[in-house]
């Protein structure tokens, strides 16, 4: 049986790994760390997925390049200035980052991975940045508070830190996955406006590990939207130090694969659940689940249809269980429906079915509307496949919150 124990911190709560961060002058308020390096004493395998989005910031121009390569020692991240749409002066200063980073703590340039994220279209005051970079190499460690610090250092509009550490048994020996996220509006499946990097220390192949993060991002952050926007600089990357000394994971050995692919499973789901929940002005948390399918794809679609509404999502917002925006938003998902065979329940609770309303007691719904989890359920009746999509609602703070973003 697969035990999966939480544990405290995140990052650094696998053998070998240490973050600093600091504050630098990205932000406004000096009490925020702003920007920070995950380290590892060893080098890594390393894998990585990034934005979809054509329009892309310099630093995932560069990770990418890194990942390619299929190694990395460290991670370099700032918060408040995303380094995009800043031309080919954006790119050298991405370089700079790596190469600051790597003569600080004496590595290669080519094996550390840099992201930013925050406002585009200005460049990085490049003094800051160094000075930053400096004084987060000198403050590398890993107790609590360094933990915490780099989980905020990555934080814009995000009103909370979003962290995991777990443990578990492979091959006879303990292996620890942590992660830390940031994500909160700009949120769109196929990778949101976020970052999760994760550590471990298990020995794992360059294509299993490869092959894992694949999937796991798959199952939990493409899963994901708050507001339907695509960001230019989304990033789920995962370190592998090997200093576990597990036998080494491969496509071969087919119980330890499962073991770990269903630990960073729950490590990456658990991280896409959080942003979600910290969606900017979310005050209610909402999984969508399509049933009865045709196909993976059809359930996705439509899954992602009813999230991205904001009908839906306001009408979630006011508690108003008007199911009628639910139905109606799966029915231009663009996938063929059959009216006389949907079934749709809230927090399963029937409320239409086979194309006529159903009417449980008012009480009764209004008590599940004012619930802060909200489970919705459509079931179409044209297969076997299913699919499961997280949200949140849109409220007047939302708005609020982007409208003054800039300024």
């Amino acid at each position: 049986m697969l035990m999966i124990k939480t544990i405290p911190g995140n990052i650094i709560a696998p053998k070998g790994f240490k973050a600093g961060s600091v504050h630098c002058g990205l932000k406004r308020d000096k009490r925020n760390h702003d920007i920070g390096i995950i380290f590892s004493e060893q080098s890594c395998k390393t894998a990585a997925l990034f934005t979809t989005n054509q329009i892309v910031a310099a630093p995932i121009k560069l990770s990418r390049n890194v990942v390619k390569n299929g190694t990395a020692q460290a991670i370099v991240v700032n918060s408040g200035n995303a380094n995009a749409c800043t031309g080919k002066k954006g790119e050298k200063d991405a370089e700079s980052m790596a190469l600051l980073t790597s003569g600080h703590l004496n590595i290669k340039s080519d094996e550390v991975l840099v992201a930013s994220t925050g406002i585009i279209g200005h460049h990085l005051p490049m003094a800051k940045i160094k000075a930053g970079i400096s004084n987060s190499s000198e403050r590398l460690g890993n107790k609590n508070t360094h933990a915490i610090s780099i989980a905020k250092a990555i934080m814009t509009t995000d009103l909370v830190h979003k962290q995991i550490a777990v443990k578990t048994k492979i091959g006879g020996k303990e292996v620890t996955i942590g992660a830390i996220a940031k994500g909160s509006g700009m949120i769109s499946p196929d990778m949101a406006t976020m970052f999760c990097f994760i550590t471990t220390d298990a020995a794992i192949s360059l294509n299993t590990l490869r092959s894992c993060i694949k999937k796991s991002t798959e199952d939990s952050f493409n899963q994901i939207t708050v507001d339907g926007h695509m960001s230019t600089s989304d990033m789920v990357a995962i370190l592998a130090n090997g200093m576990a000394a597990n036998r080494t994971i491969t496509s071969s050995t087919k119980s330890d694969l499962t073991l770990f692919q269903k630990a960073l499973d729950y490590v990456t789901i658990n991280m896409a659940k959080e942003i979600v929940k910290d969606g900017e002005g979310a005050t209610k948390f909402i999984q969508i689940e399509v049933h009865e399918a045709k196909t993976i794809s059809d359930a996705n679609k439509i899954a992602r249809t009813i999230a991205e509404s904001p009908l839906v999502k306001t009408a979630i917002n006011g508690e108003d269980s008007n199911w009628g925006r639910i139905v109606s938003a799966a029915g231009y998902a663009g996938i063929t429906l059959d009216e006389s065979k949907l079934k749709l329940a809230v927090n399963k609770i029937t409320i239409y079915k086979k194309g006529l309303p159903v009417t449980p007691a008012p009480k009764r719904l209004n008590s599940v509307m004012k619930k802060k989890e909200i489970t919705i359920q459509l079931y179409l009746g044209t297969g076997k496949q299913s699919a499961t999509l997280w949200t949140c609602d849109l409220s007047k703070k939302y708005v609020s919150i982007n409208a003054d973003y800039h300024t």
